[in-house]
């Protein structure tokens, strides 16, 4: 099977920036940022190879053909992404205790 490449979306990236931020500054705590950034590529690199395994659970609630989820093992986030014909687009990296139901509730956010 052949892999096909993750494309974040600036939001994705934003999403990963902030949870970084929050894992250095708030916490303090270099080791988890550095758990965080090893559990995103971990993640990245199964839905590189296998992006049909994720839920299409939301996909359903938020009427978004293709929208698929994945729960990240050790951090409480799930990446929600669509894959596409020639690659793998990931449109939001959220923390499922915090971000997912105000993401939800908001109508006048962007989706990606």
């Amino acid at each position: 099977m052949t892999a096909k490449p993750v494309v974040p979306t600036r939001l994705a990236r934003q999403d990963v920036e902030d949870e970084l931020t929050y894992y250095l500054v708030d916490e303090g705590s270099e080791q988890a940022a550095l758990g965080f950034i090893a559990e995103i590529e971990h993640a990245y690199a199964h839905l590189a190879k296998h992006p049909k395994t994720g839920s299409p659970r939301y996909a359903y609630e938020l009427d978004i053909p293709g929208l698929r989820s994945w729960p990240l093992d050790r951090y409480p986030h799930v990446i929600f992404y669509i894959e596409r014909k020639d690659y793998v687009e990931v449109w939001r990296v959220l923390n499922g205790k915090r971000d997912i139901l105000s993401w939800l509730l908001n109508d006048d956010s962007e989706l990606h």
